[in-house]
């Protein structure tokens, strides 16, 4: 049974992506945890980049890991662009240390040559009767140096296996428990490939080992990985390059639509599409703790500073997350309407940007609306980007201005010209422009005037003044939007219902 060795004081975690395509929910589920784990034990994060396969890795990749985590706020203490006492942080920059240490395997006799094909392996098991996929079969452990040079003779070039031990491995499981992997069910790994270059089964434990990790946190999906890792541990610790044995906990997989693991390629895994959307960053973390964790029973929103305080790795289930869209737009939206109003305005600038209606760099008169606005949008948002639907009306020229088509088509009828007409009858003879002053006028004018429903009553003028069925409340818009462009609006509305 592999002890744990280490004290919540001296907690070292890593976070290590291969940077291949865009972050995904799911990898950034494990950042958080991890992240997560050593602030709640005043511990460190490391983030180290696993960039050696050179075939899928990019450089756009390993900045998108950096932009990512930059903007969910999850620091880290040593890595990438930080630095720190057990660099390189990437994982490329470190071939020679993983060289050093094959070299010290080797001479220890805890690695071995071996020159069996696949193919020999799978041809030895079909004639015992066994399952030709059982994987390797011991073979070459122990053959003699004179058999070693007869088939370096040949040309062969040896792959490094590692001494699996001739007994169960246990281990204590943060997460499951106790795990035990029996005696011959993990074949010897190989390390090394034939032309010498490293492996990222030796790899990484070599790099979790010199860069002193006590807890690894990673996807159930490695699992079967955790024996072969815990016996390379022990034998960098036979010769001196590691000084313990991690801890590993295995966070239960993140689940999509049908029970399936929710892959790199699901639309919905990618990232930065919720921050496209307008997701705020504390929203989507807090959700994405709620993939396996939970603060409480009957609590499923709280900041990241309650979950750092309560964050306990034993506590994560074991049992596979569903990724469930809705409710994580409905936690977005509670921690978007606590904003404070001043900030939820800052955060919604981007996305009017982007959607056409403030320039670049807004002027005052622009923000000053936009801070008008915003407590009326605020409570009617899940995401930020919701408000260039919502503000649209009050920003967009007026020549450009036209009503949504669909909410034209019901509300811009016939019977909307009696409505409409009452409206700006009544609009027009205001000399007090206030919400109150336009309620007043409005209620008078087509609910005791015309006989109408609310519903019936201002559906056209809202249509008419916002473009929309669903919008801000609609006397505070028509104080904001102004007496002049409000009646035009309306009179607008009213050509396209004659």
């Amino acid at each position: 049974m592999t002890e744990p060795q280490t004290s919540p004081a001296a907690v070292r975690v890593r976070f290590c992506p291969s940077p291949t395509g865009t972050p995904h929910v799911g990898l950034i589920r494990t950042a958080l945890f991890n992240w997560a784990f050593a602030r709640h034990n005043k511990g460190t994060l490391v983030f180290r980049i696993e960039d050696t396969d050179a075939a899928r890795d990019s450089e756009e990749s390993y900045l998108a890991l950096l932009d990512a985590m930059r903007w969910l706020g999850l620091d880290w203490d040593e890595g990438p662009e930080v630095g720190g006492e057990y660099g390189p942080y990437r994982q490329s920059e470190r071939r020679e240390l993983h060289l050093a240490v094959v070299e010290k395997l080797r001479a220890a006799g805890e690695v071995y040559e071996s020159f069996s094909t696949p193919e020999e392996i799978e041809a030895r098991h079909r004639a015992a009767g066994r399952d030709p996929k059982l994987g390797y079969d011991g073979a070459d452990r122990d053959l003699t140096e004179e058999r070693r040079a007869e088939l370096r003779a040949e040309g062969r070039l040896p792959v490094l296996r590692l001494r699996m031990p001739d007994t169960d491995i246990t281990f204590d499981d943060l997460v499951r428990g106790e795990v035990t992997f029996k005696v011959g069910s993990v074949p010897d790994p190989v390390l090394v490939r034939g032309n010498g270059e490293p492996l990222y089964t030796l790899v990484n434990p070599v790099d979790d080992a010199m860069m002193k990790i006590t807890h690894v946190l990673r996807g159930e999906d490695l699992l079967s990985s955790t024996p072969r890792q815990i016996a390379l541990y022990e034998a960098l610790r036979r010769i001196g390059v590691a000084e313990l044995v991690p801890q590993f906990g295995h966070l239960p997989l993140v689940q999509g639509e049908g029970n399936r693991k929710l892959s790199k390629r699901d639309p919905q895994s990618n990232l930065f599409n919720y921050r496209d959307r307008g997701f705020l960053p504390e929203g989507l973390l807090n959700y994405l703790a709620l993939l396996g964790w939970s603060i409480a029973e009957d609590r499923d929103v709280f900041s990241r500073e309650e979950m750092v305080a309560a964050f306990d790795v034993r506590q994560v289930s074991s049992n596979p997350a569903r990724f469930d869209l809705k409710k994580a737009e409905a936690i977005n939206a509670t921690h978007l309407r606590a904003l404070p109003v001043e900030d939820f305005a800052r955060r919604v600038v981007p996305y009017l940007v982007a959607g056409g209606l403030l320039p670049s760099e807004p002027t005052a008169e622009q923000l000053a609306v936009l801070g008008a606005a915003a407590p009326l949008v605020q409570e009617r948002l899940i995401v930020l980007s919701d408000a260039v639907g919502m503000l649209r009306f009050l920003f967009v020229a007026d020549a450009d201005f036209a009503p949504e088509p669909a909410d034209a088509a019901k509300a811009l009828d016939a019977a909307a010209v009696p409505v409409l007409t009452e409206a700006i009858a009544a609009l027009d003879a205001l000399s007090d422009w206030t919400t109150e002053a336009i309620e007043t006028a409005l209620k008078t004018a087509l609910v005791d005037g015309l006989g109408l429903k609310p519903r019936k009553a201002f559906a056209p003028v809202r249509v008419a003044v916002t473009g929309r069925t669903v919008s801000p409340p609609l006397y505070e818009s028509m104080e904001l939007l102004g007496r002049e462009r409000t009646l035009g609006r309306l009179r607008q509305g009213l050509d396209q219902a004659q």
